[in-house]
């Protein structure tokens, strides 16, 4: 019979289990809000080696840079921004708790939507596609960023934005998985206050010729359009402005430093809170709208209610 020594039996040790210190995440959310150690400490009644020391703490157990100084006050790091926003998301969720246990809520939590807003993108039109995610039959809290379309396209990479709204696709030169999702399209028409429009609207195109124009920056899917559009048409109007914010080129409009271009779907809208008048359509010169996400399926119902709302308002 063979005995088996049971000191050389292989020992088993059950994994450990990594769990997160949500007591250094709570002290890194609010030195990331208040922008020192000190306004944290005040915050939350600690002495600042006792924060500090925690922030490292969280630092060493993720193996990540998560805050940078910068002057007097501490930045955040790339993943540091990513980490803010669960850290934001999980105490948000634990004052909702609190509140709905409080009866100063309902019982339903609202979804999330992340959704990036490129900068390029018209307000008016953001707006108009938001529209309906407040219209759905389970309450919804939208988070919105306004940025470049490549800044937003990196944060959608990391899962830190839902989806992004802009007004071209996804450029071959950008290296993440992203899909574009056509909206829906719109002429461009050309707007101005009434002296301006008065003046231009007989004979346009022509009439452009030496006109005033703001329009967007060069390199935009739209100016590059206008700009093929009026050498199509042989007329060199006088550019007093480009601007990189569309709604800054409203402004100017609206103030009458000269014509600018807008979509024709959001003309009355356009004419209604800037006090402009359509001057003429710029035939040939289309813009359109995307939904940007992460699959090449839209999952997101809030995205989906975007999406189909969108193409019934722009066709």
């Amino acid at each position: 019979m063979f005995r088996v020594d049971q000191s050389e039996k292989p020992k088993y040790r059950r994994p450990a289990m990594e769990w997160l210190n949500y007591h250094h995440l709570l002290y890194f959310w609010m030195v990331a809000r208040e922008g020192t150690v000190a306004k944290a400490g005040d915050k939350l009644s600690l002495a600042q080696p006792t924060i500090s020391g925690q922030l490292r703490a969280l630092e060493v157990a993720l193996d990540q840079k998560l805050l940078v100084r910068s002057g007097r006050h501490l930045v955040l790091t790339e993943t540091g921004r990513l980490v803010y926003s669960y850290a934001d998301e999980i105490f948000g969720i634990g004052r909702e708790l609190q509140e709905t246990l409080k009866g100063k809520r309902g019982t339903r939590r609202p979804a999330r939507l992340s959704i990036g807003v490129a900068d390029s993108l018209p307000n008016v039109v953001a707006c108009l596609l938001l529209a309906p995610v407040w219209s759905m039959n389970e309450p919804v809290r939208v988070i919105c960023r306004e940025d470049k379309p490549q800044r937003l396209l990196a944060e959608l990479a990391t899962h830190e934005l839902d989806a992004v709204l802009t007004d071209a696709p996804v450029p071959v030169t950008i290296r993440v998985r992203a899909f574009s999702h056509l909206i829906g399209e719109s002429p461009i028409a050309l707007f101005g206050v009434s002296q301006l429009a008065t003046r231009y609207r007989r004979r346009f195109p022509r009439s452009l010729d030496g006109a005033p124009l703001v329009l967007p920056e060069e390199g935009s899917a739209v100016r590059r359009a206008l700009d093929d559009w009026l050498h199509a048409e042989n007329v060199q109007p006088d550019v007093r402005a480009e601007c990189e914010d569309i709604d800054l080129l409203y402004a100017c409009g609206q103030a009458g430093l000269g014509l600018f271009p807008a979509p024709v779907a959001i003309a009355s809208e356009v004419c209604r809170q800037y006090h402009v008048v359509q001057v003429g359509t710029a035939k040939s010169v289309v813009a359109r709208f995307y939904a940007v996400s992460g699959e090449r399926r839209l999952q997101h119902p809030a995205v989906v209610a975007i999406t189909e709302s969108g193409r019934k308002l722009f066709t």
